[in-house]
């Protein structure tokens, strides 16, 4: 398994794993490898260090490792966002089209109040703000929107 450091074109910095580095070229040259943050397909390989075992590694004690750890701060940053990102879409319930109506049921008590998320127009968005409807726009990777692998 080898597992390569990416980067899109838009600077997101990511990891990707593969079985071998055929199999990378394969996927990239298919537009199968995706920044997971903004879905763009023209990846970059950057350069990473291999590890190696020797025997001054085996004797020394174990190192937790943390994570992030000598990341630069866009890619911690870049993290916690994602991180944020995905416990929202964990924990509410996506209702598409239908998001203005049912924000409204729910504001107005006509159902019961649960967590919620879906897409609305600028302008619809806008007149559920005027109406005393608290609104947030996020903008959700393309590849957190399916079944995660």
């Amino acid at each position: 398994m080898k597992v390569l450091n990416l980067r899109c074109a838009h600077e997101h910095v990511f990891e990707g794993w593969f079985a071998s580095d055929e199999d990378f070229l394969s996927q990239a040259e298919r537009g199968l490898v995706t920044c997971p943050l903004c879905a763009d397909k023209t990846i970059l390989r950057l350069p990473s260090a291999p590890r190696l075992n020797v025997s001054r590694q085996r004797e020394a004690p174990p190192v937790e490792p943390t994570p992030n750890a000598g990341a630069p701060a866009h890619q911690a940053q870049q993290a916690k966002w994602l991180r944020a990102v995905r416990n929202m879409m964990a924990s509410t319930e996506d209702v598409g089209e239908r998001f203005p109506e049912e924000a409204r049921r729910i504001h107005y008590g006509e159902i019961e109040g649960r967590p919620i998320r879906g897409r609305a127009s600028p302008a619809d968005a806008e007149a559920l703000r005027e109406e005393g409807i608290e609104v947030m726009s996020v903008a959700v990777p393309e590849p957190l929107k399916g079944p995660l692998q």
